[in-house]
């Protein structure tokens, strides 16, 4: 786990493919027009969520907070030429902007947004799943890992965002929103349903594979 200011991550930044124009557009107005702009995936991050698409060349991939869209366009980097990706956020504030840089980009046709409720949304889509993308609400990502276990395909990924909570997993103790993350990890470390580890980037993903 690292600060996007330190050392570590400027080396890690300098030596992975470079932002193309429009993440470079994205993740500079978010830093400009969001209050939260640290909500953002970020360059490292981005290139390993388009890595691990690419390896998994989804036919159809979900995507469970949307935010500002960084992250749904490095997801679809990997999608298959007739794939689908599904984002869901419940914000519509940014709706506008974000459906843009979707229209800017080349997954336009294949990039679906919705506006919404996530528990309510995901029952809407048809399919089994390739690749899923958990970086929302975090009270209920365990309800959404239960939910949607049973869509993935074997050998397709689940990821979690978010699950080293800023170190504050280490704390011996943590406060009620820590111990629901401390108790996410817990869970899926004992699920014999996944083949996980938990990547030590930004705030920790969580990498599931189902078996």
């Amino acid at each position: 786990m690292f600060e996007e200011s330190n050392p570590l991550n400027s080396y890690l930044e300098d030596t992975t493919d470079q932002e193309n124009p429009l993440l470079k557009k994205v993740n500079r107005e978010t830093y400009l027009k969001e209050t939260m702009p640290h909500m953002l995936s970020g360059h490292y991050q981005g290139r390993v969520l388009a890595m691990l698409s690419k390896m998994v060349h989804p036919r159809l991939a979900l995507e469970i907070g949307t935010f500002t869209g960084y992250a749904t366009l490095c997801l679809a980097e990997g999608l298959e030429d007739n794939g689908a990706l599904h984002t869901i956020d419940i914000n519509e504030e940014q709706q506008e902007r974000v459906q843009s840089y979707f229209d800017e980009s080349p997954y336009a046709s294949q990039i679906k947004y919705h506006i919404g409720d996530a528990a309510e949304v995901i029952p809407t889509i048809e399919g089994e799943f390739d690749l899923v993308f958990i970086d929302a609400d975090k009270k209920r990502n365990l309800y959404y890992f239960n939910t949607l276990i049973d869509r993935v395909r074997p050998g397709g990924l689940i990821l979690i965002d978010n699950v080293l909570w800023k170190g504050k997993v280490f704390n011996e103790n943590p406060d009620k929103q820590t111990q629901q993350v401390i108790e996410l990890n817990q869970t899926l470390a004992e699920d014999k349903r996944v083949e996980k580890l938990i990547l030590p980037i930004r705030d920790g993903l969580f990498v599931l594979r189902k078996k």
